[in-house]
């Protein structure tokens, strides 16, 4: 088993930005993807950023150009660092990280981009 805790989120004024964080705890050995998900409030939950285990990134087309995904094995913590954050950025993100196939999720971070 892996158990994610997300950590980060919270209230940020339109063109701020936050850094998320994700640690791995439990059993790390095999992860391979890590990634980070958003569900706004009666949305389905979609995919913001993936990162690989050899650091191969990929993003939402909302994020690209805003949003950088990093790892740092060595802390078994994945980064989500948001920049010029949109009000359309608000929702609840969780963290995704996949080992021997089997996806884990953490139970989430609030963000709150409002004046």
């Amino acid at each position: 088993q892996v158990q994610l805790v997300e950590s980060g989120g919270g209230l940020v004024q339109p063109g701020g930005s936050l850094r998320l964080s994700c640690a791995a705890s439990g059993s790390r050995i095999g992860i391979s993807d890590m990634g980070w998900y958003r569900q706004a409030p009666g949305k389905q939950r979609d995919l913001v950023a993936t990162i690989t285990s050899g650091d191969t990134t990929n993003y939402a087309d909302s994020a690209k150009g805003r949003f950088t995904i990093s790892r740092d094995d060595a802390k078994n913590t994945v980064y989500l660092q948001m920049n010029s954050l949109k009000p359309e950025d608000t929702a609840v993100y969780y963290c995704n990280a996949v080992r021997w196939g089997a996806n884990y999720w953490g139970k989430g971070t609030l963000v709150t981009v409002s004046s």
